[in-house]
């Protein structure tokens, strides 16, 4: 009997608190519960444009989905998706390919190679419109809790992040490395920004009302490419995946204070047994005096991968769980010691994009 071909995945994407994700298909879009997994909807339209949904973002878990398509004179159309109705309500054109998008519940953020359009999710106006510095991979991230948006994309000039606080009506720009931004991620309720660049050796944290630095942390030696940054929905702990096959977690500590104070230090120390925060620990002495690579902080757990996949990572329900989906279709939950660190435990593992899926 003939095997089914296998499902193509063009994109895929976690919504904004981890809880579920979406692949565009050859023939429309899936979503899943990421934690605990489970495939909860499939849309395959009929007329889909030939080269299937190139991009998916979800608005929470809503009806409201935003789609972009691979045809010809499709790619550059942003289609929003009602799922209760089972139609479009409406769309937004350009003069090239969309690259990214980003939603809140009161904003459409539409990203292209070099510019970021902000409309208004109801009535579908225009807000703001920022040029940025080559874009392909239409990096940009935004602010989810009640209240002004707060957004950071890159700058203008290469290693650069600007932030655009809509409450106080002010830019701010960060140098955040010396090589080209390769990603981007916010906390929840805007404050603080994480950054790695084209070189993938080094993560930074920066408060966005003054652009300060305010924690450093080491992926490895190695140049890498990251392929998603994540903070916890509190702010303790930072996810990074790469194409080095390894995710890290890595320790935050927020002080509490007054938004323009607050400040972003390391956790507490994890076991010494861990064998990155031992490099780290062993050297603490003679900071002063030693090369950068000895004064970043190492990530206290880890987990490994197939290399050369794409892989996303978000935090699970569960206090210290990770989940991980990759472009081959595989999903992972992984909960990690915050006190002991190391090499993570593998909890749940999942094929999903199987033809035969119960939906």
């Amino acid at each position: 009997m003939n095997q089914p071909d296998p499902i193509t995945i063009h994109h895929l994407a976690l919504n904004q608190d981890h809880g579920c994700f979406a692949t565009g298909t050859e023939t429309g879009f899936r979503v899943y519960l990421s934690d605990p997994y489970k495939p909860i909807m499939r849309r395959d339209f009929d007329r889909n444009p030939r080269g299937g949904t190139q991009l998916v973002s979800m608005l929470f878990r809503s009806n409201i989905i935003c789609l972009v398509n691979s045809g010809p004179h499709q790619s550059n159309k942003v289609m929003i998706w009602d799922d209760h109705e089972n139609r479009y309500l409406g769309e937004l054109s350009f003069r090239s390919e969309v690259k990214n998008v980003r939603l809140r519940r009161d904003r459409i953020v539409v990203v292209l190679n070099q510019k970021v359009y902000v409309y208004n999710f109801t009535d579908l106006k225009l807000v703001d419109q920022i040029e940025t510095v080559v874009n392909p991979t239409g990096l940009c991230d935004v602010s989810q809790n009640a209240g002004p948006m707060v957004m950071a994309c890159p700058g203008l000039l290469k290693g650069q992040v600007r932030v655009e606080d809509y409450g106080t009506k002010k830019s701010k720009y960060i140098t955040a490395h010396a090589s080209r931004i390769a990603s981007i991620a916010m906390t929840l309720d805007g404050r603080f920004v994480a950054t790695a660049s084209s070189k993938g050796t080094l993560i930074r944290v920066f408060n966005t009302m003054d652009g300060s630095l305010l924690q450093e942390m080491r992926r490895g030696a190695e140049r890498a490419e990251i392929y998603s940054l994540a903070f916890s929905s509190n702010a303790q702990w930072l996810a990074a995946s790469s194409d080095k096959g390894t995710v890290h977690v890595f320790g935050l500590k927020v002080d509490s204070g007054s938004p323009g104070t607050s400040k972003l230090h390391s956790a507490s120390e994890p076991n010494l047994s861990s064998k990155n925060s031992s490099a780290i620990s062993s050297f603490r002495f003679i900071r002063g005096v030693l090369p950068k690579y000895f004064s970043s902080k190492w990530s206290m757990a880890q987990f490994r991968l197939p290399e050369n996949v794409q892989y996303l990572v978000g935090f699970g329900r569960q206090n210290n769980t990770i989940v991980i989906v990759g472009l081959d279709g595989s999903y992972y939950k992984c909960e990690f010691d915050p006190m002991k660190g190391g090499e993570m435990h593998q909890l749940e593992h999942y094929k999903f994009l199987k033809p035969e899926e119960p939906f």
